[in-house]
């Protein structure tokens, strides 16, 4: 069933949570709504706690969710969205589930063609040996949570010594370990299943890691991208299969390694950061795409769902 009006009363976005990139959000929560504000009533609510904010009808709002990690971009809060009858912005609670967990999108990534590391998945307190996943993926190597973003929990292990020190501090949770490819790190980012811009990031440590991420001055970016013209169309083409694959909506950014010419996914991710540093604004303005007509472009899907009533995919 439609609703009565055509536009949202407001604009709420959330921002904050609980996860491991909180920081990030209250970065990207303020950067958004500040954005909209030109062109829509717009709040911010800031979360403390892993549940709907108390007090706050959310049915006469379209919600942006600006928030990263856990809760906010794992699919919990968008499961919280559809229940209670909230129209709402990114991808849907399924598809945010699926792009969490780094060992399902690699699976959709094999079956798509798309290179990705050799990797071996391991739940926190039963980690495999050493020496079993240095025969298997070689000494060179990256452990990584299974279910975060923005580097957190980012380990490079490049012997047996360290590999074991990595893993005996690893006691809950699902993990990665990845054969460490050593190229040039790639991100696009995507509005409605289109890939924009390629932009190349460039630490001065030679490690993307959160620090590199999130302080001014560690990180060059270049974008759009230098590279081969088969290149950048193979990059955004995998990217857009992906978005597709996924089920994802609205927008994502996803990442990328090149090594030897070779392309090799790493993940999507739902709810990019929108800070200052962040890689979907920069993806959006090697197209032309300012900051405040890239935030109308990310509540365009969102609108529309209000407009008709549609929430998680289903009429509501």
């Amino acid at each position: 069933m439609g609703r009565a009006q055509a536009q949202p009363e407001r604009i709420v976005v959330l921002y904050g949570g609980v996860g491991a990139e909180r920081e990030v959000s209250l970065q990207s929560g303020p950067a958004l709504a500040k954005a909209l504000e030109a062109h829509f009533c717009v709040e911010t609510v800031l979360l403390e706690a892993a549940v709907l904010p108390n007090g706050l009808d959310l049915r006469t709002a379209l919600v942006f969710p600006a928030l990263h990690g856990s809760f906010g971009e794992d699919g919990t809060l968008q499961a919280l969205l559809e229940t209670a009858g909230v129209a709402y912005c990114g991808s849907g609670a399924e598809a945010s589930r699926l792009c969490m967990a780094k060992d399902r999108t690699k699976v959709i990534a094999g079956d798509l063609g798309i290179a990705t590391p050799g990797a071996i998945h391991f739940e926190g307190g039963k980690n495999p040996l050493a020496d079993a996943v240095i025969e298997t993926l070689g000494s060179s190597l990256v452990v990584k949570p299974a279910n975060q973003g923005s580097s957190v929990g980012l380990h490079f292990a490049e012997n047996r010594s360290a590999l074991g020190v990595a893993l005996s501090q690893i006691h809950a949770g699902e993990w990665l370990v990845e054969r460490r490819i050593r190229g040039r790190e790639l991100t696009v980012g995507l509005l409605d299943g289109k890939a924009m811009g390629i932009v190349e990031v460039i630490s001065k440590t030679g490690v993307y890691d959160y620090r590199a991420k999130y302080t001014s001055g560690d990180t060059e970016y270049r974008s759009p991208a230098s590279l081969e013209a088969n290149i950048a169309s193979e990059i955004k083409a995998a990217a857009e299969a992906l978005f597709e694959a996924c089920a994802c909506r609205d927008f994502a950014r996803i990442d990328f390694l090149l090594e030897e010419g070779k392309p090799y996914f790493l993940e999507v991710n739902t709810l990019p950061g929108l800070t200052a540093s962040s890689l979907l604004p920069k993806s959006a303005a090697s197209e032309g795409l300012d900051f405040e007509r890239l935030a109308l472009a990310l509540v365009r899907g969102g609108c529309e769902r209000y407009a008709t009533g549609r929430i998680g995919g289903e009429e509501s």
